[in-house]
C-alpha cells in the first residue's frame, strides 16, 4: 500500500513538471508593415492550440489562426477594400492559419518553420523568435502576391514584414 502511494506521488510530480514545461499562447499581438506603401496595420481574432516546451523547443508545436475581419490599417476605406473579394476575400477565406512543421534553436533564439494558409493558398514560412521571460517576439517577411493578394504589380513591391508578440501561459 505504501509503495502505491509513493508511485502515485512520483507520477504526480512528473506530470506537474511536464505541465509546467509545456506552455500555450495566452495572448498575441500581430502587426505588419506593407513596405512599399509604408502602411502599418494589425490583425487580431487570434486562436491557438500551440504546445510550447521552452526546455525542448524542437518538441514544440506552433498552431494558430487570426480572423481576417479584424484587419486594421488606420483607414476605414482601405480596410474595407482589403477585406473585399479583390484582396483578402474575407467572406470566402475568413481566417489566416499557421501550423509549424519544425522548430530549431538559433544563436539569438529559435526559428519556427511551417505552413501559412492565406486566401486558400498554403506556402512555407519561417518565423524568427527571441524570448524574454514568458514573452516571445517573432518576425517574418512575406510577399502578399504569393497568396494572390496583388496590391502592386511587381512581387518585390508586395513585401510585408510581420511581427508577433506572444505571451505564454
Amino acid at each position: 500500500m505504501k509503495s502505491k502511494g509513493i508511485l502515485f506521488l512520483v507520477l504526480s510530480l512528473v506530470q506537474s513538471t511536464l505541465v509546467l514545461a509545456q506552455n500555450g499562447i495566452s495572448t498575441a499581438e500581430i502587426s505588419f508593415t506593407f513596405v512599399s506603401k509604408n502602411v502599418d496595420g494589425s490583425i487580431s481574432g487570434f486562436s491557438s492550440s500551440s504546445s510550447i516546451d521552452t526546455d525542448n523547443l524542437s518538441a514544440s508545436n506552433f498552431t494558430g489562426s487570426v480572423n481576417v475581419e479584424t484587419l486594421k490599417t488606420g483607414n476605414f476605406l482601405r480596410d474595407w477594400s482589403l477585406k473585399g473579394k479583390k484582396y483578402f476575400n474575407a467572406d470566402t477565406y475568413p481566417e489566416i492559419h499557421f501550423e509549424s512543421t519544425s522548430v530549431e534553436t538559433t544563436v539569438t533564439g529559435f526559428k519556427v518553420m511551417g505552413n501559412l494558409t492565406l486566401k486558400g493558398k498554403t506556402k512555407p514560412l519561417t518565423l524568427d523568435f527571441t524570448q524574454k521571460a514568458n514573452r516571445l517576439r517573432g518576425t517574418t517577411t512575406l510577399f502578399s502576391s504569393d497568396f494572390g493578394i496583388n496590391i502592386k504589380k511587381q512581387r518585390e513591391d508586395n513585401e510585408v514584414v510581420v511581427t508577433l508578440l506572444l505571451t505564454l501561459d
